[in-house]
């Protein structure tokens, strides 16, 4: 789903961010407008059916992305900043939550509103901070702090 491109716009916000807290923020807030800004062909690459077998392109891709995931959480971890924890298990939890809450059938779809779309972003970061152990108030601010890509949504 995602280019080497846009890959490479994950690992370069997260390895500008201060800390690992910011850089898992950082990750999780690029994909989301990746996400989002490639809204139709996101779905259509993750779950529609398709005549030519591209599962394995799929799961490269779902592959190098949740890595770059596991890679910030064992940062936070080795930082003493979360709870011991295995790293492949929110990982893809995260993913999957990212790309349903964002273009599955129920997400709702905000393209034309900017606002919307920012605070869909912010939503779905803070929920993955809180889900792999960041406690409130500091997911809170790393999200509020957290840089949207250069990656323009639409609308914007």
């Amino acid at each position: 789903m995602f280019s080497r491109d846009e890959l490479a716009a994950i690992r370069r916000a997260a390895d500008a961010a201060p800390g690992p807290s910011s850089a898992l923020a950082a990750a999780v807030t690029t994909v989301a407008v990746h996400v989002l800004s490639q809204r139709k062909l996101a779905w259509g690459i993750l779950a529609e059916p398709v005549d030519v077998d591209v599962t394995e392109s799929r799961l490269a891709s779902r592959r190098e992305i949740a890595g770059e995931i596991a890679a910030r959480i064992e940062a936070r971890f080795r930082a003493g900043h979360l709870p011991a924890q295995e790293p492949h298990w929110p990982q893809t939890a995260l993913l999957g939550a990212l790309h349903e809450s964002l273009v599955g059938p129920l997400a709702p779809d905000h393209a034309d509103d900017t606002a919307r779309l920012r605070d869909a972003i912010q939503t779905v970061t803070l929920l993955a901070l809180r889900a792999v152990g960041v406690m409130d108030a500091r997911a809170r601010g790393l999200v509020v702090q957290a840089v949207l890509p250069a990656k323009t949504l639409v609308g914007a």
